[in-house]
């Protein structure tokens, strides 16, 4: 199936149901550190990762570092979810242009085990942004992009490129790109079987009978 399919199908779950279906099938260490947030909690994100890293370097001058954040913004790839290791928890790793710049793109969103600045401009664009702090500084003369589209961590949680993600008000999930089609099929039978699950404890139905039939709650 098309990733473009999957993405689709992806976007009516949600990662509570995701790692369900992954815990069920013994994969647990899939959702990154619960203080990686959206700035907008109405916001769902999903789609196939496009990874990045970076890291301080004091000795860089302007031009230096935002060439190097620039070529990122030029390579990241359609239709992606931008997702960066910064090895840093200082500075800001998006802004408003660098938003701007993306969405025009086609990028789907973005998702930093960093900071974020901008934050008015960038919820007014409308453009998914997960992370984990606000700050006014950049990273100009600081920080620099280090690997493009290589095995990133965040969290203890291996990200690949071509992996895809699902991000919701309850946080952020990775799923391997290997097994994604059959997690997304087995977390929709899941949703469904919720549902029914639902009606019938809405129905009167006792919740310990109700579990014991569908072996879910």
């Amino acid at each position: 199936m098309e990733n473009s399919q999957l993405v689709e199908r992806l976007k009516n779950c949600y990662t509570g149901a995701i790692y369900d279906v992954l815990r069920e099938r013994g994969i647990k260490n899939t959702i990154l550190p619960h203080n990686i947030k959206s700035i907008d909690p109405s916001k769902k994100l999903a789609g196939v990762i496009w990874t990045c890293s970076g890291e301080i370097d004091e000795t860089l001058d302007k031009d230096t570092s935002m060439l190097s954040w620039t070529n990122m913004l030029s390579q990241a790839p359609s239709n992606s979810v931008v997702i960066c290791q910064p090895n840093d928890g200082t500075i800001a790793h998006m802004g408003e242009l660098s938003a701007e710049t993306l969405k025009f793109k086609g990028v789907k969103g973005y998702i930093v085990d960093g900071g974020c600045r901008d934050v008015d401009f960038i919820l007014n664009l409308e453009f998914p942004v997960f992370c984990k702090y606000f700050t006014p500084s950049d990273v100009v003369e600081r920080w620099k992009i280090s690997t493009l589209g290589e095995t990133i961590n965040i969290g203890g949680v291996d990200i690949k490129s071509g992996d895809f993600v699902l991000g919701d008000i309850d946080g952020v999930i990775i799923i391997p790109k290997e097994i994604a089609n059959e997690v997304i099929t087995e977390t929709e039978e899941y949703i469904n079987t919720e549902s029914a699950l639902r009606k019938e404890i809405l129905s009167g139905v006792d919740p310990k009978e109700a579990y014991l039939k569908y072996r879910v709650f």
